[in-house]
């Protein structure tokens, strides 16, 4: 009978609006939650019934039910905060996380460290990411992001960098160079700073007199009491280089060359600590001779560096917008300990939520593609950031006030077939 269908219909409206609103209140509940991504109830209509003996569009509807809930992947607003550990991906990428159940994802940023020094999740997850080595180098092996090093060890000198201007109008072989007073007798000085292998200061005073040929030599002093070997008592000075650079007609680098090197810091763990002294690409090796010049104006230090330093506490830890962690150290380094990495999906709608604000892959979303921030459209990250969830409420309430008035309307259906049916009854009196 028509009439018994009717209520069967009404019935699967009701159920499918009964879902649907429990889709609107999910969405308004989590309206507030990091990173939460707003879903959509999808209908679709029963297999119809056809009219006997008739094919084709005369059919009689079954109903109605709920055929997906799909995610509607919209980006959701950044909101700056004031907590360094939060990150927001602007884009399509999703966090990759690690714990008990296994590899999730997320796109809740609201990270911190734990007691151990790992970067974690707010349900104790561990971010993954690339991990960097000894220097700070960022390498390709993934693994949980952690900050190990409150310390960062000291290092030894091995490169001092000069760019210096030596005057060309000095007259070559005026001065014949003296340790025991050799600013007197030197056509030019200055001073750089080196560390030993334990990370302790030293001043390595540089003298320069010029020769024959456009060709300067060198000597590097130190305090004799802080070398090895050295009768330093009477506050003489110990050599601990020489060498010699010469330049082209036009004042550019020609050559240089270190000629002895006798770095044994009192001290210093390593003996015979071997330095490098630059003065930029010259000519003979195959440069453009850069660097130290030969002009005719006075003698003078543009710029110096070089690459050792002591050991420091670290003073503060940081992301860049490509999600890489930096910390800065008190003995003015600055290494790289970490970049969080960032997966992407082929159907992303597909992902399977676990509850926490984390999904785990499925089937049908496809294998993750992982690699880093602004790469292959994962998207970028955003430090001291959040993602605010999708959910417009003002939407949602609509779409409720739908729901509502379409349930109401089915249960209609209902109580209407019901007073047809009690029709029927009442004919047999």
């Amino acid at each position: 009978m028509g009439v018994l269908s009717s209520l069967w219909t009404g019935v699967s409206g009701l159920q499918a609006h009964g879902e649907a609103l429990s889709v609107v209140a999910d969405n308004v509940a989590n309206a507030s939650t990091t990173g939460f991504k707003a879903s959509r109830a999808e209908f679709q209509d029963i297999m119809s019934k056809n009219l006997k003996g008739i094919d084709g569009g005369n059919q009689m509807g079954r109903g109605v039910r709920i055929g997906a809930v799909n995610p509607v992947l919209a980006q959701g607003n950044i909101d700056q905060t004031e907590r360094g550990t939060d990150l927001a991906i602007n884009g399509d990428g999703y966090f990759q996380v690690k714990g008990g159940a296994g590899v999730s994802y997320t796109r809740d940023g609201s990270f911190h460290f734990d007691r151990q020094g790992f970067l974690v999740s707010n349900n104790g997850q561990k971010v993954q990411g690339y991990q960097a080595n000894d220097k700070g180098q960022i390498e390709s092996k993934v693994g949980d992001i952690q900050f190990p090093r409150a310390l960062v060890n000291a290092s030894g000198t091995k490169e001092i960098k000069l760019d210096l201007n030596l005057d060309s109008r000095t007259v070559g072989g005026a001065k014949t160079f003296d340790m025991k007073d050799p600013y007197k007798t030197s056509d030019f000085a200055t001073a750089v700073e080196t560390y030993d292998s334990q990370g302790n200061k030293h001043t390595v005073n540089l003298f320069f007199n010029k020769g024959q040929d456009r060709t300067w030599s060198y000597k590097g002093l130190v305090d004799g009491k802080e070398v090895e070997g050295s009768a330093g008592q009477d506050g003489m000075m110990s050599q601990v280089c020489e060498g010699k650079v010469q330049f082209t007609e036009d004042g550019k680098l020609q050559s240089q060359e270190l000629t002895s090197s006798q770095f044994n810091f009192k001290g210093g763990a390593k003996q015979d600590q071997q330095i490098k002294i630059s003065f930029g690409e010259d000519i003979a090796t195959g440069g453009k001779g850069t660097g130290t010049k030969q002009f005719g104006k006075e003698s003078d230090v543009i710029t110096w560096r070089q690459d050792g330093y002591s050991a420091g506490n670290v003073l503060g830890l940081s992301f860049n917008d490509e999600g890489v962690l930096t910390a800065s150290y008190s003995n003015g380094q600055v290494l790289d300990l970490g970049q969080v990495l960032l997966a992407k999906f082929e159907n992303p709608e597909a992902l399977f939520k676990q509850g926490g604000n984390l999904f785990k892959q499925s089937r049908d979303s496809g294998e993750p593609s992982l690699g880093a921030a602004r790469m292959s459209g994962r998207g970028s990250i955003s430090a001291k950031s959040l993602e605010r969830s999708t959910v417009d409420i003002a939407s949602e309430f609509v779409t409720m006030i739908t729901d509502q008035r379409a349930f109401q309307a089915n249960a209609k259906t209902i109580t209407t077939a019901d007073e047809l049916l009690n029709e029927v009854i009442q004919l047999k009196r």
